[in-house]
């Protein structure tokens, strides 16, 4: 095992860390949304998500060997219908008093927030776990010189 595959299990811990990271901001933002009915492209706010591709994946379609972590193919939008909700006095009402409100249902997002905190502690688990076994590795070596 070359000394580049020793350190490709920090880089595995450390695209979890970033991918759980992004996942987490994209949950603030929808939590932060839950109630836009306008948006910059019109309309109400839709439920975003991050969308994972394992590298492993990229690494066998590419003929590339070893592990690679989990890579974000990029941020969705969740085409989810929308609620109406009867409310006369809002701004955005339409002649029937329905206003569309967005499709984020906080249950879902407290979910995916708790989901993506536990991964993003499971990866800085890894990579500290990682670090104390360097370190007595290097331990053990000073001990035979």
């Amino acid at each position: 095992m070359g000394f580049g595959q020793l350190l490709s299990a920090t880089d595995i811990a450390a695209s979890g860390l970033a991918a759980e990271r992004l996942r987490m901001e994209v949950v603030a933002n929808n939590i932060a949304n839950a109630h836009s009915t306008r948006t910059v492209e019109g309309g109400p706010y839709r439920r975003q998500q991050v969308v994972f591709s394992a590298a492993l994946e990229n690494a066998i379609g590419g003929g590339r060997p070893g592990l690679g972590g989990v890579n974000v193919v990029g941020i969705e939008q969740d085409m989810a219908p929308l609620q109406s909700v009867y409310d006369p006095g809002h701004p955005d009402a339409g002649p029937n008093g329905m206003v569309e409100m967005p499709n984020v249902r906080l249950p879902h997002e407290m979910v995916d927030l708790l989901t993506a905190s536990r991964s993003y502690e499971a990866n800085l688990k890894s990579l500290q776990m990682f670090r104390q076994m360097a370190e007595q590795a290097l331990g053990l070596l000073r001990g035979l010189s």
